[in-house]
């Protein structure tokens, strides 16, 4: 196993970990924005009012997106095996 071949691994795992989080980040970053700014308009202070509409929002990009996240988590893992046998070489 060379150099080269662990860092292009670490890189693809990077960017895979980062395509597979971001429908997720953000979504909770644009709800959270939203509400924020709503509170700070409304002065209303209220922990509940954040936390449970960006909670909800998170479960709906999951189940939108989670079947193309397990897809491309599952041909990330085929990839990984299937080089298995050239880095062993």
């Amino acid at each position: 196993m060379t150099d080269n071949a662990v860092v292009q691994i670490a890189l693809k795992t990077m960017t895979v970990a980062l395509q597979l989080s971001a429908p997720i980040l953000v979504t909770a970053l644009v709800v959270g924005f939203t509400i924020s700014l709503f509170q700070s308009m409304t002065q209303i202070q209220e922990f509940t009012l954040a936390f449970v509409p960006k909670v909800v929002a998170v479960g709906v990009a999951l189940l939108i997106s989670g079947n193309w996240m397990l897809h491309t988590m599952i041909s990330f893992t085929q990839d990984l095996f299937a080089m298995i046998p050239t880095l062993l070489a």
